[in-house]
């Protein structure tokens, strides 16, 4: 999510998809962990150009968040989706409510709900 901008922290641990065991890695280059999830969720992603002819899958922005509520308990909580602090202006919501049907989970149809609630709430804040 911090790749397209979609929260404002900076990461410190990069975290993939794999169809292997979770785990985690400490290198000089940072820390990455893999978290497993099963292959017919390995769906939402894009080839990104890192720069120095490299490239990598990165979930889109809305398969990023769901794959996140997915590992989180309460991650469908419209508490912690607050605390993510989410630009909604990312998301593409229409596409988030479709990412959420395809993985077929209650938990993401209903994160999806309430982010598109949040986004709808948005911008009738005041500001300071």
């Amino acid at each position: 999510m911090a790749f397209a901008g979609a929260i404002p922290e900076y990461v410190p641990e990069v975290t993939s998809a794999t169809h292997g065991r979770s785990h985690r890695r400490e290198t000089p280059l940072g820390r990455f962990s893999f978290r497993h999830m099963t292959p017919a969720l390995h769906f939402g992603y894009r080839e990104a150009d890192l720069g120095n002819d490299q490239s990598a899958f990165v979930a889109r922005p809305e398969k990023a968040l769901l794959d996140l509520v997915h590992q989180r308990p309460g991650g469908d909580r419209q508490e912690y989706l607050r605390e993510l602090r989410l630009n909604l202006e990312v998301p593409d919501l229409d596409a988030l409510d479709d990412a959420a049907r395809a993985h077929g989970a209650p938990k993401l149809q209903r994160a999806a709900r309430v982010v598109r609630r949040l986004a709808e709430r948005a911008g009738t804040w005041e500001t300071l």
